[in-house]
């Protein structure tokens, strides 16, 4: 399920307050691979339900050029809850995913392991709501730039 911006901080205390674990992440997730579904697997195996952060298309361009993404972030939204391991989508417009852990106040935070906690940009905020933050181990040579490149050549 899509969660407007406006409305996921009420939704997710709801889901709290009944006792929910809250499992976080976030990222692009342009060309969904098996990389990506382990790693949101995992992620979903640390609490009751998974949510997840998706980048919007304009912070995808950002972060990794104007030829990205490939699909709209609507598009990318409806494949990752299509997904069973994920309950729920949220589509935010920063860099980082900072504002969008404040909005679900998660208990628990996962990143990929090509992060560590003193590069990961929203560790400090993390740890100001009280997030724990667990660290997945990535799943080697999967990677939407390795599947962009291969299609390219």
């Amino acid at each position: 399920m899509l969660i407007d911006n406006n409305k996921a901080q009420e939704f997710f205390s709801g889901l709290r307050a009944s006792g929910k674990t809250i499992v976080a992440t976030n990222g692009c997730f342009d060309i969904l691979h098996v990389g990506h579904l382990r790693y949101l697997a995992e992620s979903r195996r640390h609490g009751d339900l998974l949510v997840v952060g998706l980048n919007s298309d304009a912070s995808v361009r950002r972060l990794k050029g104007s030829t990205r993404p490939i699909n709209s972030e609507h598009d990318r939204a409806e494949l990752l809850m299509a997904l069973r391991v994920v309950d729920y989508v949220v589509i935010f417009a920063e860099d980082d995913a900072s504002e969008f852990l404040k909005l679900v106040q998660p208990q628990i935070y996962t990143k990929g392991g090509d992060y560590d906690l003193a590069s990961l940009p929203e560790a400090s905020t993390a740890r100001a709501i009280g997030t724990k933050i667990i660290l997945v181990p990535l799943v080697e040579g999967k990677s939407s730039t390795n599947t962009i490149k291969k299609i390219q050549s």
